[in-house]
């Protein structure tokens, strides 16, 4: 064993919160310990995904309608808030999908029926009628595609030539005639597909039906062949994808070990807050170990996938927290940021390789308002996560309040580490120091703190000893509240409809790293470089 020495680095804005601020409120002190000396998950860099519904503006929830103009065959593609939110990400991964996907009719030529909307039919499946997407509309999705720069994956119909039985499980094969038509269409026009994916909620127990992983996984191989066929030649292929269900165990091992090395990617989706309707959300959201709750799945899948006969890395494909379309006044507030990041975090951990958020707009859970497409607090979130967490994800704990959740990656696009910190409490300041396993040493003291260390594990320390940091936090301290501060600026769109910049606050490293009530902070620390870094 080497020996260790302990360093102190604290940080604190002077330009943000005086020393009297931080005295205002109860005051605590924990440990963020960091292990550097190898990574324990690896995400995508474009990590961040959102998603584009089905859901025409019928789709009422609780006595509700919230999606307005928000569907793919009906939402404003001229919208600039809209194009630059996506632009904003270089690039978002979107994913289009959702429940009534698998009633889409694709128009092209093998489709003899008349290219119609969804018609709100409660006797349906779903609530509604099958659906057309006509190509011209497809076409002008993807010329907005281009222009946003977002990587696409599309959710195909998994019920074509199902029928479904009295017990509640859809029987026979997948008819693919219309999809393939539509893949081959696709490709010819050259739209550059990330991924295609098979069905939506019908694994294991299944929402409104399911499909057995024996047949389920015949179809993906299905699936994988048509892309072989369609892109034969052309590299690289979109990946295959299935199969956008909540996880089962049981059902999701079989399904990967019978689909082998013929699925790219398997998905998985969370509701794990309940229903909209629920009016104890935000209490469940400042719950930590509320939250702890979904780590299990998490893992389960991760450990399922590893076990299995396949080369599939997992991914979330859909969570809105809340299902039925979530709920007004706490999914697009900053509450919900608190649950957001920390499933972020929580999911990276276990090798998550990309996170879609439900939705992107549609519903009260999107990213941007369903009517005037201003971005809601989660938005700003998931974009400051985009641009500051890197890939390599480091093990990361806390000692001391359990309010706190802690998260850190390698930066992103630049040398140390990010570290992520959200207080869950609404009145206790949490001064934090950070540990690694370490040979480095440095002592100092500050005011709130006998000796305040730091572990640094053959870490090397920059003489530029500067540190950026971003403190999110609600208008005047109120959770339910739908804008947000960054280092106390308002966040908003400028009239032209820009995506506002980030601008950090420097820090010195000598100062305490502060994590006021009811907020959330960013750390983005160059000088500590850690072995899984490198």
């Amino acid at each position: 064993m080497g020996l260790c020495f302990w360093v102190c680095l604290f940080s604190l804005s002077l330009v943000f919160m005086s020393s009297q601020s931080v005295g205002e409120d109860g005051l605590a002190e924990g440990t963020v310990f960091i292990d550097g000396k190898g990574a324990i998950g690896k995400i995508d860099d474009d990590f961040i995904c959102a998603t584009l519904d089905w859901w025409p503006p019928e789709k009422c929830d609780y006595g509700t309608c919230s999606w307005g103009q928000a569907s793919l065959l009906n939402l404003d593609l001229n919208n600039n808030i809209f194009l630059n939110a996506i632009k904003a990400f270089n690039p978002l991964k979107i994913r289009l999908g959702g429940t009534l996907q698998d009633k889409v009719i694709y128009g092209t030529e093998d489709n003899k029926q008349p290219c119609t909307p969804f018609v709100k039919n409660t006797s349906e499946l779903f609530g509604f009628t099958h659906g057309c997407l006509p190509l011209s509309r497809w076409d002008e999705l993807n010329s907005f595609f281009e222009k946003s720069g977002a990587k696409i994956y599309f959710g195909l119909n998994a019920l074509s030539g199902r029928s479904v039985q009295s017990d509640g499980s859809s029987a026979g094969a997948w008819d693919h005639t219309n999809s393939e038509s539509f893949i081959r269409y696709t490709a010819t026009k050259k739209y550059p597909i990330y991924g295609w994916e098979l069905g939506n909620e019908l694994c294991g127990s299944g929402v409104g039906t399911r499909i057995g992983a024996n047949q389920y996984a015949l179809d993906t191989i299905a699936l994988h062949n048509i892309v072989l066929r369609v892109y034969n030649g052309i590299e690289p292929k979109p990946l295959v994808i299935a199969p956008g269900g909540f996880f089962e165990a049981n059902w999701f091992k079989e399904f990967a070990d019978k689909t082998g090395n013929h699925l790219d990617v398997a998905t998985h989706h969370i509701y794990n807050l309940g229903p909209g309707v629920d009016s104890h959300l935000i209490e469940k959201i400042l719950d930590p170990s509320y939250l702890d709750g979904e780590a299990n799945t998490f893992k389960s899948l991760r450990d399922t996938l590893k076990s299995s006969a396949t080369k599939a890395v997992a991914w979330v494909g859909e969570s809105g927290g809340a299902y039925n379309s979530g709920r007004n006044l706490v999914s697009n507030t900053f509450v919900y940021s608190f649950w957001y990041l920390d499933q972020l975090g929580m999911s990276a951990a276990y090798d998550t390789r990309t996170y879609c958020r439900q939705s992107l707009i549609g519903g009260n859970y999107g990213l941007l308002d369903t009517n005037t497409f201003i971005p809601n607090p989660d938005y700003y979130s998931a974009l400051l996560w985009n641009r500051l967490m890197g890939q390599n994800v480091l093990s990361t704990s806390f000692s001391g309040s359990k309010k706190i959740r802690a998260y850190a990656h390698c930066a992103k696009q630049s040398k140390g580490i990010t570290v992520l910190l959200i207080n869950l409490d609404n009145s206790t300041t949490t001064v934090a120091k950070l540990a690694f396993n370490g040979t480095y040493s440095l002592r100092q003291k500050h005011k709130f703190h006998r000796s305040k260390t730091i572990n640094l594990p053959r870490a090397s320390l920059k003489s530029e000893m500067v540190r950026e940091e971003y403190h999110l936090t609600p208008t005047g301290g109120v959770v339910t509240s739908r804008t947000m501060l960054l280092n106390g600026n308002i966040l908003s769109v400028d009239s032209s409809g820009n995506i506002p910049s980030f601008k950090p606050i420097y820090v010195n490293s000598s100062e305490p790293l502060v994590v006021r009530p009811y907020s959330i902070v960013f750390a983005h620390i160059p000088y500590v470089v850690l072995p899984a870094c490198h």
